[in-house]
């Protein structure tokens, strides 16, 4: 039987079964906080982040791993697999991605990079959907193929909880920072491709959220998906007592809440709050 090793990267969310999963290997960002520099959930939680952003005195930054953190991990994973499957976020948000098809071109052992083009749980939900038809006796370049499929059918809506911080990463152009923060517009920002780009703007949150609550009711509608993943900076309790009131409407539906972790909130904020779904999983 085909060995493989499964990667990615510290903004996936991990569950306790993929916690626990002997062939998961987890490449981490970089967090620099007033050029002190910590790894992604290894030595920086996001409570821990979100505590440092306010005594910060330069503005904090990440930086993807380093082609060489990927080489050297695929050089180890090469002893005692026959094959490496790497599923990371965006290549339009991060430089994680090319880090890795580089490292690829280093090693002896075959390496399918793929770009989720997004992050956090839906990315963890294409990565537990590939491990289940590897499971199922299906191949690698069959895996990656249906995994395309399924990523283009992506629906992501985010309330970014800073738009200070999304627009100093460099994530949001200065005329949408000046129209939200100066008129008090609550943008409704979503994924085009694997970049950011901003849906819909409403003049409050509780009219954000009424209008995801419609993208979701007409997807839903539509397709018949079983499972939304509500994502979330540092406050669960919003979250929660949003999937609540979700439930409510949806009663057909999985809703399962994450945190968006130390890299993803030092570009949203602790009060941003998310919602996702794949209308191809089924």
């Amino acid at each position: 039987m085909v060995r493989t090793a499964w990667v990615t990267d510290s903004t996936a969310y991990l569950d306790e079964e993929l916690k626990n999963h002997p062939d998961l290997y987890i490449v981490p960002l970089t967090i620099l906080l007033d050029d002190e520099e910590f790894s992604d959930g290894i030595d920086l939680t996001a409570e821990q982040l979100f505590l440092r952003l306010k005594q910060l005195k330069t503005p904090p930054k990440t930086s993807q791993p380093s082609m060489g953190a990927f080489h050297s991990l695929y050089e180890q994973l090469s002893k005692d697999y026959d094959q490496i499957a790497a599923v990371l976020l965006s290549g339009k948000l991060s430089g994680t991605v090319s880090s890795s098809e580089q490292a690829a071109k280093l090693v002896s052992i075959p390496v399918k990079t793929f770009d989720s083009n997004i992050l956090t749980y839906p990315m963890t939900a294409l990565l537990k959907t590939g491990m289940k038809w590897m499971q199922d006796g299906i191949s690698l370049d069959q895996v990656i193929d249906r995994l395309e499929t399924i990523r283009a059918t992506n629906e992501t809506y985010v309330l970014v909880g800073s738009l200070e911080q999304l627009h100093r990463s460099g994530r949001m152009s200065g005329i949408q920072f000046f129209l939200g923060s100066m008129l008090n517009i609550k943008p409704i920002i979503t994924f085009d491709d694997g970049a950011l780009k901003v849906k819909d703007k409403t003049r409050s949150e509780k009219k954000a959220k009424e209008k995801i609550v419609e993208y979701l009711r007409l997807s839903y509608e539509t397709h018949r998906f079983k499972e939304v993943y509500i994502m979330y900076g540092l406050h669960e309790v919003q979250a929660f007592h949003w999937r609540d009131e979700l439930k409510e409407q949806f009663p057909q539906l999985e809703f399962i809440c994450c945190p968006l972790g130390a890299v993803i909130g030092v570009h949203a904020g602790e009060n941003t709050l998310g919602i996702s779904w794949f209308t191809g999983i089924q």
